[in-house]
């Protein structure tokens, strides 16, 4: 079903997420980015960036969504508890006027959803540090992934640190305890990776860049770097390669070691990206039942603290 809107001239100039924000309903962003990039929001019938600025007589295209229903049943409020602030605050590797900066947690969203409750949102707007503003999440982290997480501490820098994820001004590094040995000490993967939008499936290029950092004959270490940003990337990657990362549950093989832990290893290591040609570079320790594999798969990584 699609729906046609034709812009009026009280709204010209105005950014095209506000206008959705105040004649559709109140969308989430992200939610709005979702169907901006999927072609589900479209100006003039073409794709636009949720801060396209519209003019009067535009016309906008709203096709098959409900946003009623999504809206309703997009997140469960979550209310957390001193304690839980207190220990996420206590993984806060960067506190500055613009941003912080965390070593996140396996096991806990960015964002609140329909399947998720605890989250790094809901938890820091309770704290002192965003009493005065509110968290933004500017860039995507799994649940189960740990390490280097950024939250905007305004509208102003959430905008140009979402900008800098988008344009892959961000350099990030992963490291992940593999499957297996890998033959190729270092290369880059390049791969088509298969996604379903509803019934539509969908071809997305990837790239990774990746070294071995130790390796035997039952696990390899890597270091991970993605140019391309897909959904459960690297995880899809080395399932492909043959070499699933350990605890991952979703992307594993049929004779995969039950019982040898209950977390994902894989971590952001490390973030590095330059504003106002000054350069940040964050790393995030390693948790410790990753040092736990690295000791039992007896791998071997100088940075280990």
């Amino acid at each position: 079903m699609k729906k046609t809107y034709i812009v009026d001239s009280t709204c010209n100039n105005m950014r095209l997420d506000r206008w959705l924000r105040i004649y559709i309903g109140k969308i989430p962003q992200g939610l709005i980015e979702k169907y901006l990039r999927t072609g589900k929001i479209k100006l003039n019938k073409k794709k636009v960036k949720s801060s396209h600025k519209i003019t009067n007589k535009d016309e906008i295209n709203i096709f098959d969504i409900k946003f009623k229903e999504k809206i309703q049943h997009k997140k469960i409020k979550y209310l957390p508890s001193k304690e839980i602030i207190k220990s996420n605050e206590n993984q806060i590797i960067d506190n500055n006027d613009n941003f912080i900066v965390i070593n996140k947690p396996s096991g806990i969203s960015v964002q609140g959803g329909t399947k998720s409750k605890k989250n790094l949102v809901d938890i820091f707007t309770k704290s002192e540090i965003f009493k005065e503003t509110k968290p933004y999440s500017v860039h995507r982290l799994d649940k189960d992934t740990s390490g280097v997480f950024i939250m905007a501490k305004n509208r102003e820098s959430a905008q140009l640190l979402t900008s800098l994820f988008r344009l892959r001004k961000v350099h990030k590094t992963y490291l992940a305890i593999c499957q297996g040995e890998i033959s190729k000490n270092n290369g880059i993967w390049n791969d088509d990776l298969i996604r379903y939008d509803g019934k539509k499936k969908i071809i997305e290029k990837s790239k990774t860049i990746f070294k071995v950092i130790d390796k035997n004959s039952n696990a390899s270490l890597l270091e991970l770097k993605p140019i391309t940003g897909r959904k459960h990337q690297l995880r899809k990657q080395l399932f492909a390669a043959g070499h699933p990362i350990f605890g991952d549950m979703k992307y594993k093989l049929l004779n995969f070691e039950k019982g040898i832990n209950k977390n994902l290893m894989l971590h952001s290591f490390k973030i590095q990206f330059k504003i106002n040609n000054i350069k940040h570079t964050y790393s995030a320790l390693l948790p410790d039942y990753f040092k736990k594999l690295l000791k039992t798969k007896r791998l071997s990584f100088l940075n280990l603290k």
